[in-house]
């Protein structure tokens, strides 16, 4: 796969479509490699006329990890920060945001439609913020503001972050199945097989579960709410929520969809926390109809 150096770490990414199409970049979530993004989804977007970019997020994957810093204190960082002293984080979101910038500047694109999944919508949420002018429109999936007043995770949802990094890779395998069951899709459930494949290959791939304490600790944690200030946004936007999220209820779509000037919110009944392949055509096509109109340029 290819990689590039970019806001001073190095990326890797990869490519789908035809390069002179308008890029789209797949920002993915908490702890997840791009490999998420599977490569039939991809396809489906690359066929609608858009040339698609992903990559590994800061400390997952074959991007750069940050080895060299502590793992964070979740409870000490929350105490702190409720005493109103500045984070003690390795980086914040906004370092993950230029990231998917700097990419982009690599890769030679100045104007992209930007896609996030669950952290990845934190992400790209802080991307077109930081830099509406270089944002030609932006979809966030099953993601949040992380304003205090929403509704947090179901107890079975949130035991799934906060168990301790597993032993083994048979370990990992299995609690990946298990994770899938808890906060995946209902009404589109997982294959197991399909599951324990796809986990054994990350695994053998990179694992690094200090890499996503960094990421949950930045990102989560020390970021805070932004709904103020996306209610100045003008980039065109598309919030896609399943129905029956227990990681991250509805209600945080439905408030990044109020949040958002002129914002569409799309409600996919039976969909948890994940991308089942059988909502793949749905999804892209929603993706694709929305960015499309929003201009070509590169």
């Amino acid at each position: 796969m290819p990689n590039t150096t970019a806001n001073g770490i190095r990326i890797e990414y990869v490519t789908y479509g035809n390069r002179h199409d308008p890029a789209l970049l797949l920002v993915m979530g908490l702890g997840a490699q791009m490999t998420r993004w599977d490569d039939a989804f991809c396809e489906l977007l690359a066929a609608h006329g858009l040339w698609v970019v992903k990559f590994d997020n800061r400390d997952v994957g074959l991007s750069t990890h940050f080895t060299e810093a502590p793992v964070p204190s979740m409870g000490a960082l929350v105490a702190a920060m409720a005493e109103g002293a500045a984070p003690d984080v390795p980086y914040t979101l906004h370092d993950m945001a230029a990231d998917g910038f700097g990419l982009l500047d690599a890769l030679g694109v100045e104007r992209a439609h930007i896609c996030g999944a669950s952290l990845g919508g934190m992400i790209v949420q802080t991307m077109a913020i930081d830099q509406p002018n270089r944002v030609l429109s932006m979809t966030s999936i099953m993601s949040s503001t992380q304003d205090p007043s929403l509704p947090a995770a179901h107890p079975a949802a949130a035991a799934v972050l906060q168990q301790p990094p597993a032993t083994s890779r048979g370990q990992a395998i299995e609690r990946a199945v298990e994770a899938s069951r808890i906060i995946g899709s209902p009404r589109y459930p997982a294959d197991p097989d399909r599951i324990r494949e796809r986990a054994a290959l990350d695994y053998d791939r990179a694992f690094d579960p200090a890499g996503v304490a960094r990421q949950m600790a930045a990102a989560v944690v020390a970021t805070g709410t932004r709904r103020e200030r996306l209610r100045s946004l003008t980039v065109p936007t598309l919030v896609i929520h399943g129905a029956d999220d227990p990681l991250v209820p509805l209600a945080c779509g439905e408030d990044t969809a109020a949040a958002i000037p002129g914002a569409e919110l799309l409600v996919i009944d039976g969909m948890g926390h994940d991308l089942p392949p059988a909502l793949h055509q749905r999804i892209a096509d929603a993706i694709a109809r929305h960015a499309l109109p929003a201009g070509g340029a590169r």
